[in-house]
């Protein structure tokens, strides 16, 4: 109840300040931030939807631009915990979506340069994702994101950026704490009428933990060509190469306490570690049909294979139907986009309407090893699981946007999602029998959003949507009554999405926006069991609820002075009345930042998190804590370019607490430690010969 009075009374501030300076003033212009995460490139001002667009250089200045971490911590309703383990990737939830994912990322599409980064089943990784190349990110929270189909919570989106003239090299060194360090190489331009852009980094460290260093080399290109006066053609490549990243493991309660850079003895016991080998390609031609109609085809193609030694106990592993303590995965992948649009007058009034078809196969070899070798651990044994699976999904789907009336706009979607799974077993032995099998899921998606503008100064909207989200293979993997086969009991979940908002601009000073959003879902997907390695998951039989308010805002507070601003409440509670593992209820983060695109420039930036259950039982929470740190550097002007220094202290307290949290860990390793107080400085230049 406070917390809907709080809002109530913001929101008559609020728009008694957007009336008061629509009455006493002409707004001054501002520059429009334009967004395509919906498909519809639109001002994110006039979407009625939770969209945040955050530039390249937030994941690079003053960071080791590794994570997503360092560029999303502004957005209201988004989590995104650096693990200090780059054998597992980073966690991203979103309104509480895929904060209970152990491993992985959960519940949330993911996409480069509009390639999918997360499979047909909704399991999905960011680890390729090339941040030196990036020239924005894109974050569509709530009921729209379901335009993308299955387990889509939350939408984040990389784009790189492209080649532009002049010709420029570019790059940088950073290096840091933990022995942590990376490079970055480029070079962008122009040749007549084809455009580049090329990438590579490579980043190193020995971990805040022992028993957690890693390293990385990562390439990602871009070639544009302009085919006639309507076409043109873009070619992506992006690979990834990650040798032997070591696994911490987490801790328990009692280890973290006593002291967080330690490890579990599994892990050096069995020496887990994670091999990632990926390479992907794509081509996107557009096309201007004229008329206001247009045509996109994007098809794409690549392969990724992971090698992960995990700490299971040899005595588990002799059950038949174990799986074993090595995972060997091999990965194809490929799919294509059909998309047509037609901004055309309906009524008199603009009308845009954009009719799609989507199509994702990925086929997995699948192999299990044991994890020993007679007494010697950690090396690859006998073979025990050998199985190709596949998925595939296709989906039409159609949507529209229509201002159809001078103060009204609505934009209106429909999605037809069916995801297959099969699985081929080619391990047959005593006591594993053929566990080949198929499942089917579909589900209609539809989604509605209407926006009022009250004034140029202050807009109002209302969406809701209803999505489903799948079992992906690795829940699907084991059956609770711990017979062979594939749980193909498992349903999908469905939720229901409500959000009402409002978007406010003062002159060109002030953007905020406020959420109000709430989520019901049914059949949740839960863990059922996770013991001796092996978790299997059932169907909640009650409704999962979840629902928050989102507030954030940038200011400009003086020529060189930036303030932004953010706070997000949350309340996710599954059956039972239990809160959602991984979930913080309340978070707030605020940055204040001085300087210009030259010369001296500083920033201070805070965040709180509340205390995180994690697990189902809510049986141990994480504490909460609060982070501050401190930057600052001075950019040198060149005669052709620009040199730019930087000095970052993070954890300036030294603050002891858990950065992320393993929901539902069968151990009770639940912890993640964030690291102590650390120091990062770095060199880039970007020069125009």
């Amino acid at each position: 109840r406070l917390v809907v009075n709080a809002c109530m009374a913001g929101a008559v501030l609020w728009t008694g300040a957007a009336m008061a300076e629509d009455e006493t003033r002409d707004l001054v212009p501002v520059e429009e931030v334009t967004v395509t995460a919906t498909r519809v490139a639109e001002p994110v001002f006039n979407i009625p939807a939770s969209i945040d667009r955050i530039d390249g250089n937030a994941f690079n200045d003053d960071s080791l631009g590794i994570s997503l971490s360092s560029g999303l911590a502004s957005i209201p309703g988004v989590v995104v915990r650096d693990r200090q383990n780059y054998a597992q990737d980073t966690q991203i939830s979103i309104r509480g979506f895929g904060a209970r994912s152990a491993f992985g990322i959960r519940g949330i599409r993911l996409y480069v340069d509009g390639i999918p980064a997360t499979q047909p089943d909704g399991q999905g990784q960011v680890s390729h994702f090339n941040l030196a190349a990036a020239e924005r990110v894109e974050v569509l929270r709530g009921p729209f994101s379901v335009l993308y189909g299955n387990a889509a919570g939350g939408v984040v989106q990389l784009f790189t950026a492209d080649g532009s003239e002049p010709t420029r090299l570019f790059g940088g060194v950073t290096a840091g704490s933990y022995g942590s360090y990376r490079t970055h190489l480029g070079a962008g331009g122009t040749v007549g009428d084809a455009d580049y852009r090329f990438d590579y980094t490579h980043f190193g460290t020995d971990g805040y933990r022992d028993h957690s260093s890693a390293q990385r080399d990562a390439v990602n290109g871009k070639l544009g060509f302009k085919l006639g006066e309507r076409g043109r053609l873009t070619l992506l490549i992006n690979g990834l190469y990650a040798p032997d990243a070591d696994d911490p493991l987490g801790l328990t309660r009692a280890q973290f306490d006593a002291d967080p850079r330690q490890v579990a003895p599994q892990a050096t016991q069995f020496n887990t570690r994670k091999s990632v080998d990926q390479i992907q390609g794509g081509a996107i031609y557009d096309h201007d049909l004229g008329n206001g109609q247009a045509l996109r085809l994007l098809a794409y193609y690549g392969q990724r294979s992971v090698e992960q030694f995990l700490s299971i106990p040899a005595a588990p592993q002799g059950n038949p139907t174990h799986s074993g303590g090595v995972v060997d995965l091999g990965t194809d992948y490929h799919g294509v986009d059909l998309r047509w649009s037609w901004r055309m007058a309906a009524l008199q009034r603009p009308l845009t309407v954009i009719a799609g078809l989507s199509y994702d196969d990925l086929s997995q070899h699948r192999r299990g090893y044991e994890n020993f070798i007679g007494s010697e651990l950690g090396v690859r044994g006998a073979l025990r699981r050998d199985e190709i699976n596949d998925i595939d999904s296709l989906d039409p789907y159609l949507q529209t946007d229509w201002q159809f009336a001078e103060r009204w706009s609505l934009m209106a979607g429909l999605r037809y999602n069916r995801v297959r799974f099969s699985s081929d077993d080619r391990y047959i032995a005593t006591g594993n029998v053929d566990d080949s099998g198929s499942a089917k899921y579909s589900a209609s998606t539809p989604v509605l959003g209407v926006m009022f503008r009250q004034n140029p100064a202050l807009h109002w909207y209302a969406s809701w949507g209803r999505g489903f989200e799948t079992p992906t293979f690795a829940e699907l993997a084991y059956r609770p009554d711990g017979g062979a086969g594939l749980n193909y009991d498992l349903d999908a979940a469905r939720n229901d999405s409500f959000e009402l908002g409002s978007k406010l601009r003062l002159g060109a000073h002030t953007r905020a926006q406020l959420a109000l959003f709430r989520i019901d879902t049914e059949k949740e997907l839960l863990v059922a069991s996770n013991v001796g390695g092996r978790a299997t998951y059932r169907n909640s039989d009650d409704t999962t609820r979840r629902m928050g308010v989102e507030l954030s805002s940038a200011h400009t507070l003086a020529p060189r002075w930036h303030l932004d601003f953010s706070w997000t409440w949350i309340d996710a509670e599954l059956d039972g009345g239990h809160k959602v593992p991984g979930v913080s209820k309340s978070s707030l983060y605020g940055a204040l930042r001085w300087g210009a695109e030259q010369g001296w420039f500083a920033a201070l930036d805070s965040e709180y998190r509340s205390r995180v259950p994690v697990n189902d039982a809510n049986a141990q929470y994480a504490p909460s804590y609060a982070l501050s740190g401190l930057s600052g550097g001075y950019v040198f002007a060149l005669p052709s370019g620009r040199v730019r220094t930087f000095l970052r202290i993070d954890n300036v307290f030294d603050k002891q607490y858990a950065g992320s949290v393993i929901a539902n860990d069968g151990n009770g390793r639940f912890y993640e430690p964030g690291p102590e107080r650390s120091f990062i400085a770095g060199v880039s230049f970007d020069w125009a010969p």
